[in-house]
């Protein structure tokens, strides 16, 4: 995957991992509730069976929801295109990656937005570093599960460090949700 692609959502290239990791509660957005780990009751393979009529039949938090492209970097790139569909060893372990990837991705997609803020040579240089990191490395499943007790946390220290920066279209409270 090229630096511009990998944020691409490809679902052709996942696993539905959205459809069976996620949970979601019923509601506005979802027509009934969902456990994580549970596959949803409209997957059929790795296909969600109503997609074309995902709003009026209740799920417009399926329309709205993007993973930045986590569940096609895990399947193929982790998983090198293994599914759990055909081995269900590995529904636990690609839910898990899953995870990590997500906070990998969201992680880079902030990097990247952060390229517009006024941070001096020092705060530039340690952006375009963490996001070199994350974008060129070949993840293993273990390492994304490490992820969020090691180089996230530096990255997410770095981003409170660069909050003196944010000005609209960053307000401080989006960017501290977004940091979870």
């Amino acid at each position: 995957m090229t630096q511009t692609d990998l944020l691409k959502t490809e679902c052709s290239k996942c696993a539905a991992l959205c459809c069976i990791a996620l949970a979601f509660d019923k509601g506005p957005s979802f027509a009934f509730d969902k456990n994580p780990g549970e596959p949803c009751r409209n997957l059929t393979g790795h296909k969600c069976s109503i997609h074309d009529d995902l709003t009026p039949s209740g799920f417009a938090g399926c329309v709205a929801y993007d993973c930045l492209g986590a569940g096609n970097r895990v399947v193929q790139e982790v998983f090198g295109g293994q599914s759990w569909q055909k081995d269900p060893r590995l529904l636990r372990p690609m839910m898990e990656s899953f995870a990590g990837m997500r906070e990998v991705h969201k992680r880079i997609d902030l990097l990247r937005a952060a390229e517009i803020l006024p941070l001096d040579k020092v705060d530039d240089q340690r952006r375009r570093d963490f996001l070199a990191q994350l974008e060129q490395k070949r993840w293993s499943g273990a390492e994304l599960n490490d992820f969020e007790v090691g180089l996230a946390l530096e990255i997410d220290v770095f981003f409170h460090s660069i909050r003196k920066h944010l000005k609209p279209p960053f307000p401080v409270a989006d960017w501290d949700s977004a940091l979870g």
